[in-house]
């Protein structure tokens, strides 16, 4: 039973990171005997892999196809995103009234230095997007609540997929940390409702971002179709 609960912990965690990191692309088709063979354990331990992916909420059941990883429209990145303002608004102001001043005074003074982070991270940005986990991790700790720090680990699993549909822009992680600066500035000042507004500016620029992005990926396509189409009714017969 314990080996194969690890090989089920092992297939979850493998397929989650494939699918948050868009290795498993929206639409990939999950079946068993293929997965259970790439992945190195039997179907009864996939499925229960699966099971758990589905809860999360990045793996459905479509019809004629079986399980396949979950889309991500525009629609969808809308949705998560109001459920985010919801839980962050809350947990930052909760962060203001019982964190540790502490904790976010030296936050502040390694978002205050971001942009020198920035100058010297890789590609990936590992050093930033750490930073900010680090910062989600100070307030939930702070929050003292695990209902809500439950609700927003499973809410940032897909808030990492949506990450990948931006293209890397210097100036919106420059803003971005700009706008964690003055939240981490508010817990650590204990101003609740100025945690709260500052984390609503964050999140509707994040949005608007990322729609903005979005549009220009599907205008550059539809583009690169159109241009395509051209090419190939111009070309001779035959050709």
């Amino acid at each position: 039973m314990a080996v194969s609960r690890r090989a089920s912990d092992r297939a979850y965690q493998t397929l989650r990171d494939e699918i948050v990191e868009w290795e498993l692309r929206p639409g990939s088709v999950l079946g068993e005997v293929e997965q259970s063979t790439r992945l190195g354990v039997s179907r009864t331990p996939l499925r229960e892999a699966l099971t758990r992916l589905m809860a999360d909420g990045l793996v459905s059941s479509q019809s004629g196809r079986g399980l396949v990883v979950t889309d991500l429209s525009l629609a969808s990145i809308r949705e998560i995103f109001e459920v985010r303002q919801a839980l962050e608004e809350q947990a930052a102001r909760l962060a203001a009234r019982r964190g540790d001043t502490a904790v976010f005074q030296q936050l502040e003074i390694e978002f205050a230095a971001v942009n020198e982070l920035l100058e010297h991270d890789d590609p990936v940005r590992h050093a930033y997007y750490g930073l900010v986990a680090r910062l989600d991790d100070a307030i939930d700790t702070a929050v003292g609540n695990s209902y809500l720090a439950a609700a927003l680990a499973t809410l940032r699993t897909h808030l990492v997929r949506v990450r990948r549909l931006a293209v890397d822009d210097p100036a919106r992680l420059s803003a971005a940390a700009a706008e964690h600066l003055l939240i981490v500035q508010a817990i650590a000042a204990r101003d609740a409702e100025l945690a709260a507004h500052a984390t609503q500016v964050h999140l509707h620029q994040a949005l608007r971002n990322i729609q903005k992005m979005a549009h220009l990926q599907t205008g550059l396509q539809a583009d690169l179709l159109n241009r395509a189409s051209s090419t190939s009714s111009a070309l001779p017969k035959g050709t």
